[in-house]
């Protein structure tokens, strides 16, 4: 099966046309993006808005959960079927507005739920220490709530996005777009070597995507940059002391 494999990412056919690597890696990448971003713009505001407020919370969390009972598959197939349809749709391809609107939903309840979670996870007395300063409302979001949250609010984003890479697999099963359309046509063929050969470009890209968006929470991560910047402050300082 390996040289199978190995045959199959060394043949130039692999990596040309419609139906190449680099078109449906596009595609797929499109698709991740697009809806991630589609998602974030929805659930983001609405959670931390919630989560500000202290209401209202634990019914959109329910509800956005409701996505993670009921199978992608499921939901793509009823959109494809219905008034969404199998059309294409622009640089998305056939079903892309089908498998778009699946995606975005199967990507909200993470991001909803870690948001809104790390809102409430804020300290009281944190934040009413800000409001005893005269912080407004608005200040006191921008300057103390979302900061402080933002670890939990990273890390729903990452979860989503890396899901959504691997859940975008699937448009292939309504001939739509994506990474899947390789594997779908590596069992038409019935050549092994595609079908393990697609699997595993999906399931690198996925375990790159997971180390990259890590690294980049890391970076973005306000509370552990503090942390790296005290420890590196009582480091030195530690070493300025010693005789």
């Amino acid at each position: 099966m390996l040289q199978s494999v190995l045959d199959w990412l060394a043949d130039p056919a692999t990596w040309q046309g419609e139906n190449g690597i680099p078109n449906r890696l596009l595609e797929h990448g499109l698709l991740t993006v697009t809806a991630t971003l589609a998602a974030a713009a929805l659930g983001l505001p609405l959670a931390v808005w919630l989560g500000h407020k202290g209401r209202g919370g634990t019914l959109a969390i329910n509800i956005s959960n409701v996505g993670r009972a009921v199978p992608t598959f499921a939901v793509l197939l009823l959109l494809a079927l219905g008034p969404v349809g199998t059309e294409y749709f622009g640089a998305y391809g056939r079903a892309g507005l089908s498998t778009l609107v699946a995606l975005v939903l199967f990507a909200l309840p993470p991001i909803i739920t870690n948001t809104y979670v790390g809102m409430q996870g804020v300290d009281r007395d944190t934040v009413e220490a800000a409001r005893g300063m005269g912080m407004t409302s608005t200040q006191l979001l921008r300057s103390v709530e979302v900061p402080l949250a933002l670890p939990l609010i990273l890390t729903g984003l990452r979860l989503a996005i890396v899901q959504v890479w691997a859940t975008a697999t699937i448009a292939a099963l309504v001939a739509g777009p994506g990474l899947g359309r390789i594997v779908t046509l590596g069992f038409v063929r019935q050549d092994t070597g595609q079908v393990v050969g697609g699997a595993l470009v999906i399931a690198v890209i996925a375990l790159l995507l997971e180390v990259g968006m890590v690294a980049l929470q890391r970076v973005l991560d306000p509370v552990a940059r503090a942390r790296r910047t005290t420890a590196a402050a009582a480091a030195l300082g530690s070493v300025g002391s010693r005789p």
